[in-house]
């Protein structure tokens, strides 16, 4: 009997990972347009803001698992051009709009409009898309999303009025490191993936990073990215 081929599971779950992630695609499209119907109630409306709230994680977890994946073989794509900052954030709020004007939530963006920034569009907007997620389900009504240019860095904020980054993040952070443990609520994907992504960003010396605060003056979190 010939001996079974050796099933590489790394290279299996990738695959499925992008298989998932383009039918995902395509649910948060059709989510989308059933919303729009005109004879939808309004617990309907809600219940498909948190669907597509809901799938857009998902998708987005998928995305992250399958960049790790191919930066873990040094197969990950990087394209490093000029884009606007301005067009960057809203296009993250665009694809939230669903969910944000359910739960009716004030969301602010503080960016000169001629700010540009040398960077990799889709990852980046997915990095600041996934932390935006993130604080829509951490926060109490109010986000800030924030661009400036300080220090040879492009620094892009997302701060929300939630209960903030827990001790072990917060420490994890200042450390230099990103703890993943699923067992702690806040599992840390989300920053693993981001803290890869922005390394991928460098310029001479300078390197992308982020960091991880709570806002002292308020209750709430600062995540920002910092590229150079």
């Amino acid at each position: 009997m010939d001996n079974p081929q050796k099933l590489d599971f790394s290279t299996i779950l990738a695959t499925s990972a992008h298989d998932m992630k383009n039918s995902l695609f395509m649910l948060l499209q059709s989510i989308e347009n059933i919303d729009q119907s005109d004879n939808l109630s309004a617990t309907q409306h809600q219940a498909f803001a948190d669907l597509h709230y809901q799938t857009s994680r998902i998708n987005g977890s998928l995305m992250q698992l399958l960049a790790l994946y191919r930066d873990e073989q040094k197969q990950l794509p990087v394209y490093i051009e000029e884009y606007s900052v301005a067009e960057l954030l809203h296009e993250v709020i665009d694809k939230n709009r669903l969910y944000i004007n359910a739960k009716n939530m004030k969301i602010t963006i503080e960016v000169d409009q001629s700010l540009h920034g040398y960077f990799d569009y889709d990852l980046i907007s997915h990095l600041i898309g996934d932390i935006f997620v993130n604080a829509l389900r951490h926060t109490h009504k109010t986000i800030i999303l924030r661009a400036f240019f300080a220090d040879n860095y492009l620094n892009i904020q997302v701060e929300d009025d939630g209960p903030g980054y827990p001790n072990h993040m917060l420490a994890a952070s200042e450390n230099g490191t990103t703890e993943f443990n699923a067992n702690k609520g806040r599992s840390g994907l989300g920053l693993l993936f981001a803290k890869r992504i922005a390394a991928e960003h460098k310029m001479k010396q300078f390197q992308g990073h982020i960091l991880l605060e709570n806002n002292h003056q308020s209750d709430g979190s600062i995540f920002t990215l910092r590229l150079p």
